[in-house]
Order: structure tokens, then sequence, then C-alpha cells
């Protein structure tokens, strides 16, 4: 990909005598020896076929080519230092590291985390965003936010969310009017999203629409996507309720039918059984746990359909 590229060694090797003209000063820098700086230096200047050194009895100089060349190595061995230490520097002890479906970020975590960091204001928090629910990995963050069933073996799981389904679309459809029942939806597009197993399929049942293919339209990987797409006026979406709060309140999304469906899944946060964790973990799980309300239609754990009045 970058055949131009001369190997790190080479231009680390280069750097360190041209900042300190001396092939001995940058051999004790690196600690390697002063021959091999010598010989990294040497290769350098074969692959890019010009010296960079002025090379006298009692020192060095950097010939013209070396002095242009050393501002720009120095700032992209400075880029790639900054860029290291911001992904991979000290994590354990800086950053509580948080990863979340980026739907679940964006609707759900984003509007109510600044109450976290109001009430933490010197605590570094990192959002790592993720699409499908792949593998807890330690060595990448310290907590999950999963949707699923609650069932992880090995972990603790908190629920953070109580999930009703319902459809939702543009406030003005290109044909509007044609949606006035469950069973209209058999003239618009729907919209899915892959790696929900609760989908339209249970609230077409639930509605009675026994006449619409619960298994047509679009099928997307995101829950963002398919509500722009929705906003767009491209299809009807269907709509957990943690996700769409924000956008029917606003008024960009409607749910033109009433009924709205309890569902099992959930958004759950995932953290390792029995192993250490991050010292701002606990902190973090009881300000999440406490951003957390159960509706009062789950108060009883009662898988029940509302109709909204």
């Amino acid at each position: 990909m970058h055949r131009d590229l001369p190997p790190l060694t080479w231009l680390r090797a280069f750097e360190a005598a041209a900042r300190t003209l001396s092939f001995t000063n940058a051999a004790s820098e690196l600690h390697i020896t002063q021959a091999a700086v010598s010989k990294h230096v040497k290769s350098l200047e074969q692959h890019l076929r010009q010296p960079l050194f002025i090379r006298r009895p009692r020192g060095l100089d950097l010939s013209k080519t070396g002095a242009a060349y050393l501002p720009k190595v120095q700032d992209a061995l400075e880029r790639l230092a900054i860029g290291t230490r911001e992904v991979f520097g000290q994590r354990k002890t800086s950053a509580l590291t948080v990863r979340c479906a980026v739907s679940f970020g964006v609707n759900w975590l984003a509007p109510r985390l600044t109450g976290f960091l109001d009430r933490y204001p010197h605590k570094t928090v990192r959002i790592l965003s993720s699409v499908w629910n792949d593998a807890f990995d330690s060595d990448d963050f310290d907590l999950d936010i999963q949707y699923g069933s609650g069932n992880w073996p090995g972990f603790n799981s908190h629920r953070l969310t109580w999930e009703a389904i319902t459809p939702i679309c543009a406030p003005h459809l290109p044909d509007r009017s044609a949606l006035n029942t469950p069973a209209d939806l058999r003239h618009h597009r729907l919209l899915h999203v892959l790696g929900y197993h609760e989908g339209w399929g249970v609230w077409l049942k639930a509605a009675g629409a026994h006449g619409v293919d619960a298994g047509s339209g679009l099928h997307l990987d995101t829950s963002l996507t398919a509500f722009e797409l929705a906003a767009q006026g491209a299809g009807v979406a269907l709509g957990r309720s943690s996700l769409v709060e924000h956008a029917v309140a606003s008024g960009r999304l409607i749910a033109p039918f009433g009924l709205k469906v309890p569902i099992d899944e959930a958004f759950y946060l995932v953290q390792p059984a029995g192993s250490s964790t991050h010292s701002d973990a606990p902190l973090f799980v009881d300000w999440l746990l406490s951003a957390t309300h159960k509706p009062v239609w789950q108060t009883n754990d009662l898988a029940i359909a509302l109709t909204e009045k």
C-alpha cells in the first residue's frame, strides 16, 4: 500500500542522528549500537537514492536533502506517537471505555451522558460504537451495552430499557392518506433492522394485519439508517421505544398507529463477573442505572399491548 514508505527503524535512526548530529548519541538514545544506526541511515539513503548527511572527520552535517526531509519525518513520528497514545496509551488507568451499539449511543446514551459528565467533571469517558454484538474484549473496553435477552454466561448484566415496538414514519408520507389502518402497510415499504429477533412479524400479528408480508421491504444494519430513511419518506420503520422517543417528541417522526407491543429483548449493561474493572466503572454503572426508569406499563412484568389514547 505504501511502497515508497521506508521502514520505521530507518526513519527513527535518521531522526535521532539528524537531531543530535551524531551516530553515537543517536545510538545511546535508541539503545542500539552506533554501527546499527550507521547501517540504518545508510540503508535509508540507498532507498531514497539521496545522501542525507555530509560525513566529516569530526562529525556530521545534514545535506540539503536531509535538512528538508528532517521536519517531515519528525512530524510523521510525532503524529504516530500521539495517535498511539490516544488509542492504546494507559487505557486502564485513564479513560473509562464503554462500548455500545451506535443507535443506542446516539438516541439513548448521548442525551443522558451530560448528567454523568456534570456530576463527575474530572472523569474521562471514551465511547466506542459497534453495530453487531461482538464478543466482550477486556483489552478494548471496560463496560459493554448490548441488545438481547439478558443472558450472557460469565457476565453480570443490568437491564437498561423496557422496549415496546410500533411503526414510525415521516409526518408527511408521499401517500400518507392511505396509512390509516395496519392493513394499509401492505402499500408501503417496510424498513427492517438486522439482528433484532422481535420485529415486524411480532407487531403485525398483534395488530391483526395478516395481509401484510412481514419480510418485504428494505433490510438495514442499524436503526439510525432505518430512522433516517423513514424520516425522508422512504418507508415505514419499526421503532423501539428507547430509540425513537426523541425523534417522535420532536415531530421528526410520528407513530401513525396507537398500538405498542411490548417485547422481551432490551438493552443491557454488561460487565465481566468476578474480575477487576476500571476504578471508575462502579460510578458509571450506578449513574447509568439511576438514569434508567422502568415504564409504568411494565412494573408488573406483564407483556401487554398498549393503545395510546
